[in-house]
């Protein structure tokens, strides 16, 4: 009997030791994974396979992902249920748009460069009162000081006045906003009155909470003014106060699709009267892997609704979301399909060292910041963020810094700040990249070059709001080279003055992919990743580089043997970032 009370002793203390090994084993296997990659597991789970050549490349774990948000709502049976009929056609076309001649329309076209796809497709309006919008919304344009609309509104108005399904694609600080929200105040005036339990009658689905925020200041400025109530959903907020609003039955939901979707699950709102659903960055949305949301959302509104879609840039995704969901649309599109950057925008990219960065950043804000007007800094990761601020705080200037792990009221108050003049420099992470709207940034620093160009265009396009002009500055790495040549595409698309060591880099880069190729089959692929993780790692024989000394193999880089001897240098960092010189 002694012994039998003992036992869960040591059966605890068993079971800890065990434990101890099991982690010394990982430690082990850890290491020897970091040590010598030559031979690339399966993944457990989801996992991806290993590449044939080159780097391998894993997949996505067997943990629950946010593509089960909104998993336990039922598609409504609308083929069985009688709908009530609503207008959604208002638009009459004033007299000095029908008289104006073909080729002043023709001008302002070409001038703009306007695509225009679809049957019946309006004629542009060249101010605001062509297109009847109520009296008291033309006092807030006046009171705004908006003169005429913006290229996408000439266009865009009209159609989504008139009931149609529109597509619209132009860059950022084009005027999308308005160009959606204005027509929906006018639907939502012209419905039957909200219910007990009707939700919203406008639904505007957007990726990220900043630019939630920002829709729902042009929200609040217009609809104050005929007595329409919003409001705005997102992550990262208590679900209580979101709730409470959603009792007072706001006409308008502003909303990011995750959140969105767990107040459908608790039934706190739903979308039967929803006749007026706006996609707001659809390209962004579909870039974050919001699809599987924002399809079980657009389920849930009737069929015979007014969908409008817009983005900046028209990938094969968001075309077919287009295809799926909008009906004989109208597309509208403001400059090039191709990737482009706003010619307001004057451009410098400077190639240089990982280490180097910093330094360079010290040199040119004295340069920019002497006028005392606001610049936006982007860094790759949070800690980063901080770290810059940190650096900028201590050598005298006034900055603030935001990124995803601040509180959603820390975020807020920063933004408020910044918009104010408290601060002169605001240090972010991609979090601001979209949907941080201020007239007035003169300048964007990309210390860290984003791994997207899409990433890279909307960065830049924080400054030169509203035709304004702006100047943007980014620091490239050969850890960005394959991004070289579409860079220098876009800048001279721009009609920007490119680097010779852009075009450099670009060389070295497509070197680098021939070399991949023909060395390629020495080092197979990783295997995917573990349930629950993600994927990755380098597989097939060991790679002779990774046995040197990383000294070594610096030194026999750095001696000129040869272009190889230098892309397999650029190889090596692209896998093992250096953060300082050797």
């Amino acid at each position: 009997m002694p012994g039998r009370s003992r036992s869960p002793v040591r059966r605890y203390r068993s079971s800890g030791r065990d434990r101890s090994r099991s982690r010394s084993r990982d430690r082990d296997r850890g290491s020897r994974y970091r040590d010598d990659r030559g031979r690339g597991g399966g993944g457990c789970g989801s996992g991806g396979g290993g590449g044939r050549s080159g780097y391998g490349g894993g997949g996505f774990g067997g943990g629950r992902s946010q593509d089960m948000a909104g998993a336990g709502l039922r598609k409504p049976r609308w083929d069985t249920m009688s709908l009530e009929k609503f207008q959604k056609d208002f638009y009459v076309e004033s007299e000095s748009v029908r008289i104006r001649p073909e080729s002043e329309i023709s001008a302002f076209m070409e001038k703009w460069n306007i695509t225009v796809q679809g049957q019946g497709a309006h004629r542009p309006i060249f101010n605001f009162s062509e297109c009847q919008f109520p009296p008291d919304i033309q006092q807030v344009l006046a009171q705004q000081g908006w003169s005429q609309p913006t290229p996408i509104q000439s266009m865009g108005f009209p159609a989504a006045m008139s009931g149609r399904d529109v597509v619209g694609v132009a860059r950022t600080g084009s005027g999308k906003t308005a160009a959606f929200l204005l027509p929906s105040l006018v639907h939502i005036a012209a419905q039957p009155p909200l219910r007990r339990d009707d939700g919203p009658i406008c639904l505007v689905l957007v990726p990220t909470r900043e630019l939630a925020q920002q829709v729902q200041q042009v929200a609040n400025t217009f609809g104050l003014a005929v007595g329409i109530r919003n409001s705005c959903v997102y992550g990262g907020a208590a679900k209580g106060g979101q709730i409470r609003e959603l009792m007072a039955k706001p006409a308008i939901i502003i909303a990011t699709p995750g959140r969105l979707l767990d107040l459908l699950e608790m039934g706190k709102t739903n979308l039967r009267r929803c006749t007026y659903l706006v996609l707001d960055e659809a390209d962004r949305m579909l870039d974050m892997g919001f699809e599987p949301q924002i399809r079980r959302i657009v389920d849930q509104v009737r069929p015979d609704r007014q969908t409008l879609m817009w983005s900046a840039t028209w990938p094969k995704e968001v075309q077919a979301l287009a295809r799926d969901y909008l009906k004989d649309f109208i597309k509208v599109t403001i400059g090039s399909q191709e990737l482009s950057a706003n010619p307001n925008i004057t451009q410098h990219v400077d190639v240089c060292d990982e280490w180097d960065k910093e330094h360079l950043l010290f040199r040119l804000l004295p340069q920019i910041s002497y006028t005392g007007a606001k610049i936006l800094v982007f860094a790759e990761t949070k800690r980063r963020v901080d770290e810059i601020a940190r650096q900028l705080q201590r050598h005298g200037y006034s900055v603030l810094a935001i990124h995803g792990d601040k509180q959603q009221a820390d975020r807020e108050r920063v933004l408020s700040q910044f918009k104010s003049g408290q601060a002169q420099i605001l240090v972010a992470t991609d979090v601001a990249s979209r949907g941080l709207d201020i007239d007035d940034i003169a300048a964007v620093v990309n210390v860290d070059f984003p791994n997207q160009l899409e990433d890279y265009i909307h960065r830049i396009g924080r400054t030169a709001r509203s035709h304004k002009s702006g100047t943007s500055y980014s620091f490239i790495t050969n850890k960005h080279m394959k991004l070289a040549k579409e860079l220098i595409s876009i800048l001279q698309q721009a009609k920007q003055e490119v680097n010779p060591k852009l075009f450099n880099l670009c060389g070295a880069s497509q070197d680098f992919m021939r070399a991949k190729g023909q060395h390629g089959r020495r080092y197979g692929g990783g295997g995917g990743g573990a349930g629950g993780g993600y994927g990755g790692g380098y597989g097939g024989a060991a790679n002779p580089w990774r046995r040197l000394p990383r000294l070594e193999r610096r030194r026999r880089c750095e001696s000129g043997a040869s272009a190889a001897a230098e892309l397999a240098w650029s190889a090596l960092e692209l896998s093992c970032p250096v953060r300082g010189p050797i």
